[in-house]
C-alpha cells in the first residue's frame, strides 16, 4: 500500500488517481519517489527513482554505494555545521611538518578551559593577547585540537600563558 494518497476519499491509496499530480487514470503503476512508494500515472513515471535508465536492474547496485558514501557526507557535514563552523579548519589547516601537534594529556581541552577561566579570560581575550585565531582556541578547549589542525605552536603558548599542563611529554 502507497505511503501518500490523494486519489480517494478514505486515504487508502486505492483511488483512481496519481498520487504524484492527482490526474485520474485507470493506468497506474508503482513508483519509488524520493523514497516513498506511489501509485502514479503515466505522465509522473518518469520520475521513479528505479527507473532513471541505470541499466537493467534500475542501477541499484552500481548507484547504491555512491548514494549511501554521499548521504554519510552529508550527515557529516550536518553534524559539523551544527557543532560548529568548520570551514576555518579545512581552507586554513596547519602544516604538519612545519608545527607538529605534540601529544596531549588527557582532557586537556578541560584544563585549558578551566586555567583560562582561572585567569578571568575570555576566549576573546586570550586569543588577541597571544595573536592566535580564535577558533583555535575554542578547538582546543573543546579537545578538537587534532580535527581542528592545530599547530603545536598554539598548544605551547596556551601552556605557558595559562601555566597549565597540557602536553605528554
Amino acid at each position: 500500500m502507497a505511503k501518500y494518497s490523494t486519489g480517494s476519499k478514505g486515504g487508502g491509496g486505492d483511488g483512481d488517481s496519481c498520487e504524484l499530480c492527482g490526474r485520474k487514470t485507470g493506468d497506474l503503476r508503482r513508483a519509488n519517489v524520493a523514497g516513498a512508494t506511489l501509485l502514479v500515472c503515466s505522465s509522473c513515471s518518469p520520475h521513479d527513482d528505479a527507473s532513471e535508465g541505470r541499466g537493467d536492474d534500475g542501477g541499484r547496485s552500481a548507484d547504491s554505494s555512491s548514494r549511501k558514501q554521499e548521504l554519510a557526507q552529508k550527515q557529516a557535514e550536518m553534524y559539523d555545521a551544527g557543532k560548529s563552523d568548520a570551514s576555518h579548519w579545512e581552507e586554513h589547516g596547519t602544516d604538519y611538518e612545519d608545527d607538529q601537534l605534540p601529544y596531549l594529556v588527557s582532557g586537556y581541552g578541560a584544563r585549558a578551559e578551566a586555567a583560562r577561566q582561572e585567569a578571568g579570560l575570555t576566549v576573546e581575550e586570550l586569543s588577541e593577547e597571544l595573536e592566535l585565531n580564535e577558533d583555535d582556541v575554542l578547538a582546543v578547549e573543546q579537545g578538537r585540537a587534532s580535527r581542528a589542525n592545530v599547530g603545536g605552536s598554539v598548544i605551547r603558548a596556551l601552556e605557558k600563558r595559562l601555566d597549565a599542563e597540557l602536553v605528554d611529554e
